[in-house]
């Protein structure tokens, strides 16, 4: 047997009662995360090209576009629900590859769970599954592939989405071998396009391949059964140094679903330790920022590399910004949503700042870590190391915190009333017959329909 093949034994053999108990909980943390965003962002007037488009085809309402009235196909609903999960780039992030796994995986369990009608540990556990599959997938080819330009999120985030897909579907071995093959194939993504639409349009696609792979594969169509492995196949093509290892090994016994992190703030998590830092000096030495002169920080080069982009013109540009990111805060002692609108990236005070603010590379700093000096006109410094961001593996959200950041953004587009049975419908998942009356509470439903 080969990679593949190891893999969907593996997936097909996994029972979910076999599942420990804290990966279904931190199962749970993902999905209301995923939840929180999506919703929020169900808002956004960008949904409406896809729901415009998927009204243009027509299908059958089978599955639901969260924050709204709108039933649609399988595929359509994962499109579009990966979509949300992921546009204000707030949901979470595998720290080691920088995947964000649930807005490919959640989207495409969450269809074929309502229709299904599948009980609320079978999605969690499906969805676990296919997180933990599409970190390690990611693991064995980083860092090359998302050196060369890849979109790690899109590329790995079909496999995520078809052994979730698959997993809920009851497929057998040579269908999830084969439907890995189908949903692999489909794998792609480029970072050329961040800080558009088409971003978060990654996880879409990929959770829309996955149950389209899953679909496929069910009706016996054929694919490699060596996707992973093979000679021209994921790992030969799109990494130049892959250790394909580590798809496989220890699965079952460890976790890489547990250094996955949370986001508290809407932009890219490189940004987030600086962000920490001016949060903090903001706090502790009330800084106004008129008075700065410079501020100086030392980062991990993944910040370059990614987010060093001084003069964003929009606020999906903003958030791939550490000027604007470090910027807002200071100024506003937060990097919400609002604080990545196309009005706040214009706005002089910001734009002023985000002039006064450079990093530089320091190859021994953490990922997860950053120190900041401000330099005021008088001459006074005011510095901030931060050891490890907070919503990292090392210093991750907790519940209680996750609860707060749903209740904010959940509560802009429901009544507080309907957030908190959502909220503690979440938790108690895993004691659910039919997944669709929880996915139910996430609609607007018949009562409201989108404008």
């Amino acid at each position: 047997m080969g990679t593949t093949e190891d893999l969907a034994r593996y997936i097909v053999d996994s029972a979910p009662e076999r599942i420990p108990d804290a990966l279904i909980h931190e199962g749970k943390r993902c999905l209301i995360n995923f939840l929180a965003v999506a919703i929020y962002s169900s808002r956004d007037p960008s949904l409406d090209i896809l729901l415009d488009v998927f009204d243009a085809e027509g299908g059958s309402p089978l599955a639901s576009v969260v924050g709204t009235g709108v039933r649609t196909t399988l595929q359509n609903a994962a499109l579009a629900n990966g979509y949300l999960g992921h546009l204000e780039d707030y949901d979470d992030t595998h720290f080691p590859t920088v995947i964000h796994p649930s807005s490919p995986v959640l989207p495409a369990a969450l269809a074929v769970g309502e229709h299904l009608h599948a009980g609320g540990r079978d999605v969690l556990a499906a969805s676990v599954l296919g997180m933990e599959a599409c970190c390690r997938i990611g693991m064995a080819v980083h860092p090359y592939h998302y050196d060369e330009g890849w979109h790690i999120t899109g590329t790995t985030g079909v496999f995520g989405s078809i052994i979730a897909a698959a997993k809920l579907s009851g497929l057998d071995l040579g269908q999830m071998t084969h439907g890995l093959g189908i949903a692999g194939t489909q794998a792609a993504g480029v970072r050329e396009v961040f800080g558009s639409m088409t971003k978060p349009f990654h996880p879409g696609r990929s959770a829309q391949s996955g149950v389209l792979a899953s679909l496929l594969a069910q009706r016996g169509f054929t694919s490699t059964t060596e996707i992973l492995e093979g000679r021209r196949g994921f790992a030969a093509v799109m990494s130049e140094d892959s250790h394909l290892e580590r798809v496989n090994d220890g699965l079952g016994e460890s976790w890489e679903l547990m250094m996955n992190g949370l986001k508290p703030y809407a932009c890219g998590v490189v940004n987030h330790p600086l962000i920490d830092a001016m949060v903090a000096l903001k706090n502790s030495a009330g800084i106004d920022p008129s008075e700065v002169q410079s501020v100086s920080a030392r980062v991990h080069p993944l910040v370059l590399e990614l987010v060093d982009r001084p003069n964003p013109r929009v606020g999906l540009e903003g958030k791939f910004s550490y000027q604007h990111s470090m910027a807002v805060g200071l100024v506003d002692g937060a990097a919400f949503p609002a604080q990545y609108s196309d009005a706040r990236v214009a706005d002089p005070v910001i734009a002023g700042l985000r002039d006064r603010i450079q990093a530089t590379i320091d190859e021994s700093m953490a990922e997860d870590a950053s120190e900041v000096t401000i330099t005021l006109r008088n001459g006074q410094e005011h510095s901030q190391r931060i050891e490890h961001a907070t919503g990292a593996p090392d210093n991750p959200m907790t519940d209680a915190q996750l609860n707060e950041k749903f209740r904010a953004l959940v509560g802009d587009v429901f009544p507080s009333a309907e957030v908190d049975l959502m909220l503690s419908a979440l938790w108690d998942l895993d004691q659910a017959p039919d997944v669709g009356g929880v996915i139910a509470l996430t609609r607007l439903a018949d009562r409201i329909i989108r404008e």
